[in-house]
Parts: structure tokens; C-alpha cells; sequence
């Protein structure tokens, strides 16, 4: 059986970097390959300012969406979601937020070997929770949830540690070209961008065995 790396580049506030991870994971479940997953950072709104801004709101300024496409677009993620066993849990008050303190918490649990715990429970929190992922206590609570020391978590984001480092990650990946998320590097060659569905992954896959075994 094949092992691949995959690095994944997303932000914890992208709806189709947790579809795609999880049509991954079933692809890797249906083939029998293993991964080594590494996420990394990428902020899809930089600017978004400390109080966040409802969702509807933001998708009608940044996407030019009216409320009934917003609305078929949740729709269509919940079911999607659904068939993957992840809820997104979305109504009126929905608030997209600043994620920079999320990606900041993140490094340091990769320091602790608990970054792909850490990633998932905030996907949850913010999707399926309706929480505010920005927020300080959340992030402490999420840290401390997975096994992580609340406290160092809490000095971590005010002294702002790795504030720094993850600027320099994600302006590593934005000089490669990357614009949007997720994308997926697989075998560090390899680049999806995108949720490419439990099918195409499992393609993938089964292609990059048959390369190995050749």
C-alpha cells in the first residue's frame, strides 16, 4: 500500500477545504493508501477586521451573491457535508471572521505534533458550532479540548509568538501561486486545487500506486 504526503494549504473558515479533506480521507479509506497530512496556512480574508461581518453580508460584498444564491450555496455544502458525516450548521447570524489567531494556534500545535486535531476541531467549532473561531477563549478552549495546556495557549495568542512565522508560511504559498484554497500537494508534485470529490482522489491514488509499482 502507498503512503503519500499531502500538504494542504486552507484557512479553518473555508467550507470546501473541509469537503475536500474529507473526500480525500474516504478516498484514502477506499483505496487502503495512508497519508502524512500537513496543513498550512492561508487567510481568505487578511483584512477581515476583529468584529467579523455577517456572512450573507460578506459573500454579497466579496462574491457578488444575492441572498437566494447564498442560500442555495449553503444548501448545497450541508448536503454535501451530510454525505461526508461533517454538519454545517449555518443560519442568519453566521459571521465570518479573522483568522489569523486560528493559524497562530495551529503552528504551535504542530509543535506538539496536534496541528491535525487542532485543524479539525476548529472546523467544527465554526461550521457545525456557529462559533467564533477569532475569539480568545474559543481558541483556548478548542487548544485544551485536544489535549493542548490552556494556559500556554492563551500566552501563546497575546504575546502573538508565532505571528511572525505563519506571516512568512503563508506568504510562502502565496509566492507559489497559490490564490485560492484548498490545494492540496501531493508527493510535493503533485497540485490539486480544489474539492475534487471522492472519485477523482481515489483516481489519484490508485494512479500513483501504479507508478510506484512499476
Amino acid at each position: 500500500m502507498i503512503n503519500l504526503r499531502v500538504d494542504i494549504v486552507s484557512d479553518v473558515v473555508c467550507p470546501w477545504c473541509v469537503v475536500g479533506y474529507r473526500q480525500l480521507d474516504e478516498a484514502l479509506q477506499q483505496t487502503g493508501a495512508t497519508a502524512d497530512i500537513h496543513w498550512h496556512p492561508f487567510e481568505l480574508n487578511p483584512q477581515m477586521p476583529e468584529s467579523g461581518q455577517n456572512l450573507t453580508e460578506h459573500i454579497r460584498e466579496k462574491y457578488g451573491m444575492n441572498a437566494t444564491q447564498s442560500e442555495e450555496n449553503r444548501k448545497k455544502l450541508t448536503e454535501i457535508g451530510e454525505t461526508l458525516g461533517f454538519s454545517f450548521a449555518y443560519n442568519d447570524s453566521s459571521r465570518m471572521v479573522n483568522t489569523f489567531k486560528a493559524h497562530q494556534l495551529l503552528h504551535w500545535a504542530g509543535i506538539h505534533d496536534k496541528e491535525h486535531e487542532l485543524k479539525q476541531t476548529l472546523f467544527s467549532r465554526y461550521f457545525t458550532d456557529q462559533e467564533d473561531i477569532h475569539d480568545l477563549a474559543v481558541l483556548t478552549a478548542s487548544a485544551e479540548s485536544v489535549g493542548l495546556d490552556k494556559q500556554e495557549a492563551q500566552k501563546v495568542l497575546e504575546s502573538e509568538t508565532y505571528a511572525s512565522i505563519v506571516r512568512q508560511r503563508e506568504a510562502h504559498w502565496t509566492d507559489q501561486g497559490i490564490r485560492g484554497v484548498p490545494a492540496m500537494i501531493v508527493n510535493e508534485k503533485y497540485l490539486l486545487s480544489g474539492a475534487q470529490g471522492v472519485e477523482n482522489y481515489s483516481q489519484m491514488i490508485k494512479q500513483l500506486q501504479d507508478e510506484q509499482s512499476a
